[in-house]
Parts: C-alpha cells; structure tokens; sequence
C-alpha cells in the first residue's frame, strides 16, 4: 500500500506543470510576473510538464548512406567568390554554398549598402539573387540601389515581414543567394513573441538555416548589435551560423572594417577596409593612406606606426598636443586611444624620462577614424607626446614599433617583419624597434634597436630629459 502511494506522489510530482517565458524559453516552477532571464513583463505562462525520457526513439530513414571521409566530394564544398575582393577576403576565399553568415553591426554603419553592393556585383555574374528586405520599403532600396549603381536584373527584392512568407519567395525564384535583412524584422505566425525576441529569432534563423542546408543555397543574415556591441538576440544564433562578421567604422568616418569572429571555412584573423561615401562603398586593397597626413613633413607631435588589423599591416599616424593646463586636474583626452592606456604611458615618461606632464593636458588622436588596441603602438604615442611636449619633430621617415612596459623598457611585438615590410613600402627609411628583432631589414631601411624609452628617445635625435615646459 505504502508502495503504490509512493508511486502515484511521484506521478503527480512527474505531471505537474510548470511555466515558461515565451519570449526566451526560461522555465521556472512557479508564476512570477518577470521573466527571470530576459526580464519581460507578462511572458511567464503556465506549461505542462514533459514526460521524462527522450522522445525521439526511433531514427527516421537516412537521406544518403554514410560514406568514407576520403570519398566525400569536394566540389560542393568550394568557395564561390562574390566578386568584392574585400569581402572575399574576410570570408576566406567567398560564400561556400549552404553556408549561413551573419553580419552584425551598429545602425547607420552601412550595412545594407555593403550587401546590396554584394547582391548586385553577385547577380552581374548570372546568378540569381533574392533580397528580403524587412526594414525598408522596397521603394527605399531601389532608390539606394540606383544611387550606388547596384541595379542588375537577376536581383530580385522582396519587402516581407512573415517568415512564412519569405520561405515562400524562396520557393518560388530559387535563388542562389539569399539576403536577409534583418533577421530581427522577421516573425513568424506559429511562435509567440514579438519580432525581435528570443523565440521569434531561434525560429527564424533556424528556419533560414534549414532552407540554406537543405537547397545548398548561401545566406547572408543582417543581425542588430546591443548597446555593448555584441549580436543582439539569442547566443545560440551565433552558434547556429557558420560566420560571423562584424562591421565596424565611425560613422563620421569614412572607414569601415569587417572582422570575421566565427569562420568554419576561413581564417579569423583578416579584415576588410572600405570606404562609405555618397556613390556607396568601395573596398581599400591600400587603406594606409587613409591614416596618414604628414609621411613627408617634420611635424612636432606626430609619430608613425604600423599596427596589425588580423594579418594586415596598417600604417597609422598618431598626433599628441601638449598644452598647460589651468585646472586642478588636467585633461586626459583620447580619441582612437585607449584612454587607460596612455595614462600608464604618461606615467612612464614622468618616472623614467623626468618629463612633468602633471600640470598639463594631453590630447592624443588618431588619424582617419582609425582605433588602436594594440600595444604596439605604445612607442608612437610616448614619442609623440614628448615630441609635442618638447616642439621638436620626429625626423621624417621614422616609425615606432614596440610596447612599453611600466619599467620604461621596450618589448617585442608580434608580426614585426610585416609591419617593417609595409613600412618600407611606404617609403620610411628608419624604424625604432626593441631589441633583438629577429630577420633582416627591408631593402632602404634602417634599424634602430632601442632597449628602453629613454634610448628610443635619443634615436630619434630628441632631448632625454626634456628641459622646457608647455606653452599656455
């Protein structure tokens, strides 16, 4: 007796229900009136409980017979270059057939015009492409179309909304590219939840990425990004695809760069340089023109050089201004920069070069829109803002490459024959480098080997220990 009333608690326990958020699928035992995940109001409803144990229990009949890995066919497999070399380049090569990307970026960055670009050189090819445009009318994009010079008559434009409806546009022109933008305006009529959410998002791109597998056919998915600059929605969409591409630039700025941050079929560590102007986008093959204004004039305050974006080498200017300061507490201001990053610069030159910056502001810039993240260029900008502290220029034709460590001594940096190479190519004759940089110079260009700050200065023909004070 005791037994069957074990039994029957335990079914009733099995069978209770629970409840579930219908904008992301968090679950909980009891109602509350706020999801606990994504903190909507009104989402949590009452669901019942799953039976235990799986519930597929019997595979369905197998499509194609498992084959040995060597016997696999390749051809399928093979890279279709969309004809944007910059792009391509990203991608590693082009769009593999059934392959799903998503590129994700702020608004107004200009991805729209970067993938109608994309969909129209694709269809000058002889392929067929569908544009599914859930933001704009299909008005808007004709009239973007024309102004960048993106007609072509195998492109076709659909302004749809339901998901039912885009997979019914696919049906029925059977492109060979499809471009989805975005997957956040899509819904669908089966699940609950507004365009956007969690739910509605898995159920999209899972829908997209089906059709994708299942017709061979690529996809291009335009994903929102969060105030923090991550792909908006759920994590696992960002599983779910095959790339991930970021789209980066000022938008006061011309430049624009994509980053690969997922890539089953490339490298991660290449980056795409276009400029966005009125005519539309163009790709950079050469974009280290862009971040320079004085390569042949002596300029006090200025100081190049050459930073690592994935595997290319870009030249960069780095400006500083010096100037006494009437507050208490003088201004740090950095554009491009790491603002931590030149405060820990500016205490090494005061601690090991006796430079008094305490009672100055320091404005230190980039050119070009361009944005430094790596301590490569740690040498440039100490150099720089001594160059502007003391209003004595950087000999012309003089890079710096080296990272400062908090003992005023120069590191070694990653890639340093590249950088040297590209630096030579644009014509400087003499690098400041840390010591024991390995491989030979380029043709024309000096080495100047430099163990610490205070060496690095006396390379470039500057006062160690700066003696004058900056002019109100």
């Amino acid at each position: 007796m005791a037994t069957t009333t074990r039994t029957t608690s335990s079914a009733a326990r099995a069978a209770r229900p629970g409840y579930r958020c219908s904008e992301c699928g968090w679950t909980t035992s009891k109602w509350v009136g706020r999801c606990g995940e994504c903190q909507e109001w009104g989402t949590v409803a009452e669901t019942a409980a799953a039976a235990s144990g799986p519930k597929t229990v019997a595979s369905a009949p197998t499509r194609s017979v498992a084959q040995p890995i060597g016997e696999i066919d390749v051809d399928t497999a093979q890279a279709s270059p969309t004809g944007i070399s910059e792009f391509d380049r990203v991608l590693g090569g082009g769009i593999v057939p059934g392959a799903v990307v998503l590129l994700a970026g702020e608004p107004g960055v200009g991805k729209s015009t970067l993938l109608l670009d994309v969909a129209s050189t694709t269809a000058r090819a002889g392929r067929k492409v569908l544009y599914i445009t859930g933001e704009e009318s299909a008005g808007q994009v004709r009239l973007r179309a024309e102004r960048i010079d993106a007609l072509a008559p195998s492109l076709l434009l659909a302004a749809e909304t339901d998901l039912g409806q885009v997979l019914g546009q696919i049906e029925a022109t059977d492109p060979d590219l499809l471009i989805v933008d975005s997957v956040q305006t899509i819904a669908s009529a089966q699940v609950d939840g507004s365009p956007g959410g969690v739910s509605q998002v898995r159920e999209v791109a899972g829908a997209l990425i089906a059709a994708a597998k299942g017709r061979n056919m690529p996809v291009v998915l335009v994903g929102h990004v969060t105030k923090d600059g991550s792909v908006a929605g759920p994590r696992t969409l960002e599983h779910l695809v095959d790339v991930v591409l970021q789209f980066e630039g000022d938008r006061h700025s011309r430049l624009r760069m994509v980053r690969a941050v997922k890539n089953r079929y490339g490298p991660t560590d290449e980056v795409g340089c276009f400029e966005l102007t009125e005519d539309g986008i163009t790709g950079l093959a050469d974009p280290s023109g862009l971040f320079l204004s004085h390569i042949n004039l002596a300029v006090p305050g200025t100081c190049v050089t050459v930073t690592l974006e994935g595997r290319r080498p870009l030249a960069l200017e780095i400006q500083s201004l010096v100037v006494a300061s009437p507050l208490a507490n003088p201004r740090r201001t950095t554009s491009g920069i790491d603002s931590s990053r030149l405060a820990m610069i500016l205490a090494v030159i005061h601690r090991h070069l006796g430079a008094r910056l305490t009672d100055a502001d320091v404005y230190v810039s980039t050119i070009g829109g361009a944005r430094v993240t790596e301590p490569a260029a740690d040498l440039a900008i100490a150099l720089a803002t001594l160059s502007a502290l003391e209003n004595k220029p950087v000999p012309v034709g003089t890079i710096a490459i080296g990272e400062v460590g908090l003992a005023g001594e120069l590191r070694a940096v990653a890639g340093i024959s590249r950088r040297l190479s590209e630096a030579a190519r644009l014509g400087f004759t003499r690098a400041v480098v840390p010591p024991g940089t390995s491989g030979p110079a380029p043709a024309g260009m000096t080495l100047l080997p430099a163990a610490n700050l205070a060496e690095a200065v006396q390379r470039t023909q500057q006062s160690l220990l700066p003696q004058t004070r900056p002019d109100a």
